[in-house]
């Protein structure tokens, strides 16, 4: 098994198989993660030091990833972020962008995909 990084990825999205599948692609390339299912359950989180990256799906069942992100962003906390979503539209990806992403992808995204913006934000880290 590959050495697991000091600093974890967060992903938020309401689907537990998702989160369940995202835990395991991670680990697989040596990064730890911390599940969350809703926006209150990250923002209720309170470990972001720990973090160097946020998977976040766009639509969460208690709100958007792209407000929680600005939400985010005003209490401080201004880790890269990667949106995630199975509901692609020019108008979602615009604002997505416009928030400030180092990736947008849409379900279902290859392994490649992901891996290749985790890593870019871990040498940022």
């Amino acid at each position: 098994m590959p050495q697991l990084h000091n600093k974890v990825v967060l992903v938020v999205d309401d689907d537990p198989s998702m989160l369940k599948g995202m835990r395991r692609l991670l680990r697989q390339f040596g990064y730890e993660s911390v599940p969350f299912e809703t926006t209150k359950a990250l923002k209720d989180h309170a470990d972001f030091d720990r973090a160097f990256c946020i998977v976040l799906d766009v639509n969460l069942s208690d709100g958007s990833g792209i407000e929680l992100r600005y939400q985010l962003t005003e209490q401080g906390i201004a880790l890269p972020v990667i949106y995630i979503t199975g509901n692609d539209s020019h108008a979602t990806r615009m604002s997505a962008m416009a928030s400030g992403c180092v990736a947008y992808l849409t379900k279902p995204f290859t392994a490649r995909s992901l891996m290749e913006p985790i890593e870019r934000a871990a040498g940022l880290a």
